[in-house]
């Protein structure tokens, strides 16, 4: 990992504690973490956090992207959203290692009512650890972008 690589997070209500923790392990590990999302435990809508994250790295402004809501599946339906966005929900470190080496994602989207807090550091470590394979896979990457 190259240092001040910076990484997107953000989340709904449903995942602030988890966002926070994450944040915390990047940080250790030589990321950044700018984190954009809310901090009070108020209902929020996920498509705004998503959408927010997603920004951020379309524009190059952040390397990377994690994003959370209480299953990962509505706020990665609102990233991929955003042109140039390739973000997958995982609960797996399998998941995670393969959305980076074959689908060269950009983002990461976890459910904090889905996995525990264990897991999900151990996803982001697969995702973050994986570089993109490139070969074939470049191919298909370039197709979903089209």
């Amino acid at each position: 990992m190259t240092a001040n690589k910076r990484i997107a997070l953000s989340s709904d209500h449903a995942a602030i504690a988890l966002r926070q923790t994450i944040a915390e392990h990047i940080k250790a590990q030589g990321w950044e973490p700018v984190d954009i999302g809310p901090t009070s435990p108020e209902s929020t809508h996920y498509p705004k956090h998503g959408q927010a994250a997603a920004e951020l790295v379309a524009s190059g402004d952040c390397d990377l992207g994690i994003i959370l809501c209480g299953t990962g599946q509505g706020i990665m339906m609102a990233a991929n959203k955003v042109k140039g966005i390739r973000c997958g929900v995982c609960s797996d470190t399998f998941s995670a290692s393969m959305i980076r080496a074959h689908n060269n994602a950009n983002m990461l989207s976890i459910g904090a009512r889905v996995v525990g807090e264990g897991l999900a550091l151990d996803i982001v470590d697969a995702y973050l650890g994986t570089e993109f394979e490139g070969g074939r896979h470049a191919t298909r990457v370039d197709m979903i972008g089209e």
